[in-house]
């Protein structure tokens, strides 16, 4: 079985995670992980497009085959979440151009899958990151989240591929 290259993104715009792991069989290895900060001082569409050629740079190095994108925790001010989309826009656009398949998950989903619990707290993320990827060193919560993602999705298409098996 080959390995696939999965990049999870926790997109924000003031810091868009990003994280890249493999997965061969059951094995999940990390590759690489940071974080995408456009400055807050810069106007908006400056902003927007230092995300897409960040996210842009990390699909060029790292090859990935598929990507796994958090989905947006609705914010009571409509203005932040409208803005919060356009930031989610650039991590669903970029690795759709470059004909990957993009998958979402709740943020809910992403926690269960790593802690257990989809009620868990960024700290609690990044301490179980820190135990299944113990080669990522350090994370910051964003690039802990968007590693949280690559490995949701990673179970997800494990779970879908048990399913198709026992289908055929």
């Amino acid at each position: 079985m080959a390995a696939i290259r999965i990049l999870g993104l926790d997109p924000g715009l003031r810091h868009t995670g990003w994280g890249v792991i493999t997965v061969e069989g059951a094995r999940l290895s990390h590759v690489a992980h940071g974080v995408i900060n456009p400055k807050d001082s810069l106007p908006f569409a400056e902003r927007l497009r230092l995300l897409f050629e960040g996210i842009t740079r990390v699909v060029e190095l790292h090859a990935p085959h598929e990507a796994a994108v958090e989905e947006t925790f609705m914010n009571n001010n409509a203005a932040s979440a409208l803005k919060l989309g356009h930031a989610r826009a650039m991590a669903l656009v970029v690795p759709a151009l470059a004909g990957l398949p993009v998958a979402e998950y709740a943020a809910k989903v992403v926690k269960k899958a790593v802690v257990g619990t989809g009620g868990a707290d960024k700290d609690q993320v990044a301490f179980m990151i820190a135990r299944i990827l113990p080669t990522a060193g350090p994370t910051t919560a964003d690039a802990a989240d968007a590693l949280a993602v690559a490995i949701a999705h990673a179970h997800a298409r494990k779970a879908r591929q048990l399913t198709e098996r026992s289908a055929a």
